[in-house]
């Protein structure tokens, strides 16, 4: 069974930056498309941002500020976010993408998450 956990998250004023790591055991981590979703109380996930064979691309509201990288060796994901704002303030969770898409894949389960919080 395949498995994620995330971590990094933490508090950061608004300007600063955080990297945020995933590691997935299980699978065959160099094929598949990751991402990277958030979540605040009260609504639903929302898709940050993804990597896969046809490169990165992310939602509007992040595009240009945080970058999706990946280590296929060490099956890491990560999330290099920049210029911080306090509505970046979410949950984040990484997770398997259907290639191409801004949608999870069913076939991995959603980890525990990292909490972002900008703030001053």
């Amino acid at each position: 069974q395949v498995q994620v956990a995330e971590s990094g998250g933490g508090l950061v004023q608004p300007g600063g930056s955080l990297r945020l790591s995933c590691v997935v055991s299980g699978g065959t981590f160099s094929t598949y498309t990751m991402g990277w979703f958030r979540q605040t109380p009260g609504k639903e996930r929302e898709f940050v941002g993804a990597i896969g064979q046809i490169g990165s691309y992310y939602a509007d509201s992040v595009r240009s500020r945080f970058t999706v990288s990946r280590d296929n060796a060490k099956k890491m994901l990560y999330l290099e976010m920049n210029n911080l704002k306090p509505e970046d303030t979410a949950k984040y969770y990484c997770i398997r993408v259907m290639a191409g898409t801004k949608k999870p894949s069913e076939s991995f389960s959603w980890g525990q998450g990292t909490q972002v919080t900008v703030s001053s």
